[in-house]
């Protein structure tokens, strides 16, 4: 397997290659080791922070923003948000409220306050 990245661990945005089949990948284009890092872990276990919105039920037109405070594997993105997409939570909010519990094995937390 052969599959060009760029990294988006930094602003440098190094152009990754990376070689290999299973464990025994090999990555060049990356200047520091969290580029070589970031590469593995994309092409053998992906994983996204999810953001998104939850209605608050007793404000009209209102919703607050929020996200898992862990990244979560790609293929869980879809299931993540049929969740988030059915939750409500009542105001006052504050930013860090969990929204949902062990999700995936993380969270989903208000990032914005809500009086």
């Amino acid at each position: 397997m052969k599959r060009n990245l760029i990294c988006i661990i930094c602003p440098r945005g190094c152009s990754l290659c990376v070689e290999g089949e299973g464990a025994a990948l090999t990555v060049v284009g990356n200047a520091c080791p969290k580029g070589e890092q970031y590469a593995i872990d994309e092409c053998t276990h992906p994983t996204r922070t999810v953001t998104s919105i939850v209605r608050v039920s007793n404000r009209e037109d209102t919703m607050v923003s929020v996200k898992t405070a862990a990244p979560i594997p790609k293929e869980n993105i879809f299931d993540v948000m049929k969740l988030i997409r059915a939750a409500k939570v009542e105001a006052p909010v504050r930013s860090g409220t969990v929204i949902l519990s062990n999700v995936f094995g993380t969270d989903v937390i208000a990032t914005k306050t809500i009086r």
